[in-house]
């Protein structure tokens, strides 16, 4: 199996997650076993809490906000991670729980590429 650059990965024995910087021939191993590859999810199986919403303008700067109706921030539940791609640059914001699921980024142009990361329900993505 190969792995290619930017794929995001899960342990399913210690839940560390990775994201690949460069792709190759093996996969990422953890805990003596294969990560789990987290394929973007785009459609919502929960309406409107998981897919990343941006808003902003290149003047003003970006906010990407997770759901339509706000994402549980709770410690058994919350978002990671925002991240946005524009052209070669990506930019992420960590998130904890009890933070709102939302992120700023600096102005510039819109993103090509929005990603929220949620600890239960894995990788979502929209297209800026």
């Amino acid at each position: 199996m190969a792995t290619e650059r930017k794929q995001v990965y899960k342990c399913l024995v210690c839940g560390i997650v990775v994201e690949t910087l460069d792709g190759g021939a093996g996969e990422p191993v953890c805990c003596g076993r294969p990560m789990e590859l987290q394929r973007p999810n785009a459609a919502d199986a929960e309406p409107g809490k998981h897919v990343p919403v941006l808003s902003g303008s290149e003047d003003a700067g970006w906010t990407v906000t997770v759901g339509e109706q706000p994402h549980p921030m709770a410690p058994k539940h919350h978002i990671q991670w925002v991240s946005i791609r524009k052209g070669p640059h990506l930019c992420r914001r960590e998130l904890s729980p009890g933070d709102r699921p939302r992120a700023e980024f600096s102005p510039g142009p819109r993103p090509e590429e929005v990603r929220a990361f949620c600890n239960l329900h894995g990788l979502w993505e929209a297209q800026g």
